[in-house]
């Protein structure tokens, strides 16, 4: 049996795997989100281990005497500061907070930290915040001793030791990302060094075991690895077997992601597309990233009073794209704008805009933030032959054949099942015991592809056309 945990932003989830790659039992427990100032984003790292101890409270019932290991996820970009006893110093700083967005912005002036990461320095990653730190809270910069990563502060607690992976490490803005290691350039232009930071393994590997006192509380046996995991997008890439060049996925969650695996390193800041150590070993993988996903459709549900799924499931069939025209920057934007002043709108409004033509609307203009994402893969080489669509927006039919439509791609739709960051996590606990590799992270069976609708190709083309004229018009304002 193989344990992976996914230590995200409103909760925990842990599944028990068994040598046959089917789950056997999940649990989840929430967690909840400090924002003490405007920008500000923050949880106790306490809370993870509690929200931990839940998990593994619940996946004893079904008996762990049988695990081998453990693997792990997480939200990345996250700051735990912890003292030279390991104690934590202040709650850690998350990967949406904004605080240190003119620190981003002076790290980013730097030529080296786009050359040897292959990203912009954007206010979510890691380092601007430790800028921050050191420039508002001296007491505390004074102190630091190590930087963990949230799902790397979790390891610490299971092992007692300082271990980090590629894949998560490559948001920090400190990871030459091509040559998989700190940097002791980019540490020492933020006031570090190498000792600040945990030693590196691959998400695959082993990273340490279990300690004893841990393995009899939950009634596991002696020795379960821990291995390395990955950083939330990577260990879902695992999970979902986008693992291999060529293969890809769209996530359809809050945020919106679009996933590809490559077997070479090939970065191109300049488009804000995501180039980072995928979680497997000599892979990388490229995202583009946008902010509000399903999050936007929520948004306008609550805005008229109806569920999403209600407002999807009154749509019918694909229609051509109308005249309204709506932004989906709620929040700001990472590909390809990396602003995090822009925000939404609805454009050419008129009588005949009822509330199914908005909702189209809503829809098509994630969509076409999702072709945007696609336009800047494409330009560092990087081509999508098919998609997987996962995530909660994946539940409605014409939201996937506008993205198969306007991206000009087929959408594969998985069979019902899991296969986010922790089956991903646990996946790597099975690799890291038994010294498998890519092989067993197979794709998914796949229930149905939904084709673009060659009729409409033009008429989503001319959307995109109006999209991108809308979007160049409300950048400029404030």
């Amino acid at each position: 049996m193989y344990i992976g945990l996914d230590l995200g932003t409103s909760g925990l989830k842990g599944v028990l795997m068994d040598e046959h790659q089917q789950v056997v039992a999940e649990a989840t427990a929430p967690l909840s989100v400090s924002r003490p100032h405007e920008g500000w984003s923050e949880q106790a790292p306490s809370d993870w281990i509690s929200a931990a101890e839940t998990v593994l409270d619940r996946l004893a019932a079904s008996g762990l005497s049988g695990v081998r290991a453990i693997g792990l996820s997480g939200q990345m970009h996250g700051a735990t500061l912890l003292d030279k006893g390991d104690e934590v110093l202040r709650p850690c700083i998350l990967w949406n907070d904004t605080r240190s967005h003119e620190e981003a912005a002076e790290l980013d002036g730097d030529p080296m930290f786009r050359r040897l990461t292959g990203n912009i320095v954007f206010p979510g990653f890691t380092a601007p915040k430790l800028v921050w730190v050191r420039k508002h809270e001296p007491a505390i910069w004074d102190r630091v001793a190590k930087v963990l990563l949230p799902k790397d502060y979790l390891r610490l607690w299971l092992t007692g030791d300082h271990v980090g992976e590629m894949s998560d490490s490559a948001g920090t803005s400190w990871l030459d990302t091509g040559a998989r290691d700190w940097s002791d350039d980019l540490l020492a232009a933020t006031g570090l060094t190498r000792s600040h930071m945990p030693r590196l393994v691959e998400g695959s590997a082993p990273s340490g075991t279990l300690r004893d006192a841990l393995g009899a509380r939950w009634g596991l046996p002696k020795g379960v690895i821990i291995a390395g995991g990955g950083g939330d997008n990577a260990a879902s890439g695992v999970g979902v077997g986008v693992v291999r060049a060529g293969e890809a996925f769209v996530s359809l969650g809050t945020s919106g992601v679009l996933f590809a695996a490559n077997d070479g390193y090939q970065p191109d800041p300049a488009t804000a597309v995501h180039t980072f150590c995928h979680a497997l070993p000599n892979t990388w993988h490229q995202m583009g990233v946008i902010l509000a996903c399903t999050d936007a459709l929520n948004w306008f549900a609550g805005m008229v009073g109806r569920t999403a799924e209600g407002l999807t499931g009154e749509l019918g069939p694909l229609q051509a794209p109308g005249k309204t025209v709506f932004m989906p920057y709620l929040g700001g934007e990472r590909t390809p704008l990396n602003s995090a002043s822009v925000r939404g709108a609805f454009l050419g409004l008129e009588h005949a805009t009822d509330r199914q033509a908005a909702t189209r609307a809503v829809l098509e203009g994630v969509t076409f933030a999702f072709r945007d994402c696609r336009d800047a893969l494409a330009a560092t080489g990087t081509r999508l032959d098919s998609l997987l669509a996962v995530g909660g927006g994946s539940r409605s039919d014409y939201w996937l054949r506008a993205i198969a439509t306007a991206l000009n791609c087929p959408v594969q739709v998985p069979v019902a099942g899991d296969f986010g960051g922790a089956f991903g996590a646990a996946r790597l606990g099975l690799m890291a015991a038994t010294g498998a590799g890519a092989e067993v992270a197979t794709l998914p069976k796949i229930a149905r592809v939904i084709e673009p609708d060659a009729t409409l190709k033009d008429a989503f083309d001319a959307g995109h056309a109006r999209f991108a004229a809308a979007q160049s018009a409300i950048r400029t304002l404030k």
